[in-house]
């Protein structure tokens, strides 16, 4: 199977792109593929800090960009997964240190030794960003149901569209049932009349993912925790595989307690 570049964006910092990227790329490589997580957020990398590989790290993309190592040598391994690997971003460097041509090189040796590849853009549209997309084959926008991300996400779907001729999917998070219904905040298809584009899938708010990003352990690594199961359903959508959206209207007390008690 050819490899697949996927980068992840938003328009609006804050909205849960790492966090996204973290757990799509564990929960892809719990599917059996090998995947690689890239953090192209020179200067204020967080990656490695969510997936919990910050003390591993020896060397970062713009070492391997400028020849100080090989791309081996910079790819750390995430030991509780069969072939997840992290190619940090430098924390003390500036994000044009990092140009789309040397991006694309780094994805091309990438694309011989995974299945995804999956980066984390930094959010915006300023030079970072047109990093991150330039190896893209594939987008994935991550966005909450507020007002300013909405508008943020539109806009950089325009440019997505308009400029690099890719047609994104879209990633709803933090997303409340119980708000929706009160009239507090926007529903799925409110969204989609807005931003239009495909819908991969949708995040429920769970108050425990803070506590599990905080600890450096991706949300898929526990089953307990609802959006564990989310991320897996939008994985099992970028592989191609033909599993319904998750209805979260569907949870109730019973799903609370099972998931309370582990079961």
């Amino acid at each position: 199977m050819p490899c697949t570049v996927i980068t992840v964006t938003s328009g609006k910092g804050g909205v849960g792109k790492t966090t996204t990227t973290a757990n799509l790329s564990a929960a892809l490589s719990r599917l059996g593929q090998r995947v690689v997580a890239v953090d192209a957020d020179i200067g204020l990398r967080n990656l490695d800090l969510v997936m919990g590989l910050e003390n591993r790290i020896l060397y970062d993309s713009i070492d391997v960009a400028e020849g100080r190592c090989t791309l081996q040598q910079a790819m750390v391994r995430d030991p509780r997964a069969e072939a997840l690997y992290l190619l940090p971003a430098a924390q003390t460097r500036d994000k044009a240190d990092l140009n789309p041509a040397q991006m694309k090189l780094i994805c091309d040796q990438l694309r011989q030794m995974a299945d995804y590849v999956l980066i984390d853009s930094p959010a915006g549209i300023e030079h970072g960003f047109n990093t991150a997309i330039s190896a893209a084959d594939r987008v994935l926008i991550v966005t909450t149901s507020d007002v300013s991300a909405l508008r943020d996400a539109d806009k950089v779907i325009y440019l997505l569209e308009r400029d690099y001729h890719k047609q994104p999917g879209l990633v709803i998070n933090r997303f409340n049932e119980r708000l929706v219904n009160s009239g507090e905040m926007r529903g799925i298809d409110d969204v989609l009349d807005i931003l239009a584009i495909d819908l991969m899938g949708v995040v429920p708010e769970d108050e425990l993912l803070m506590l599990s990003t905080d600890r450096g352990t991706p949300a898929v690594f526990d089953k307990r925790l609802a959006v564990a199961h989310a991320y897996e359903n939008i994985a099992q959508r970028i592989m191609g595989q033909n599993v319904p959206l998750t209805d979260y209207r569907k949870r109730g007390f019973w799903a609370w307690l099972k998931r309370l008690f582990g079961r």
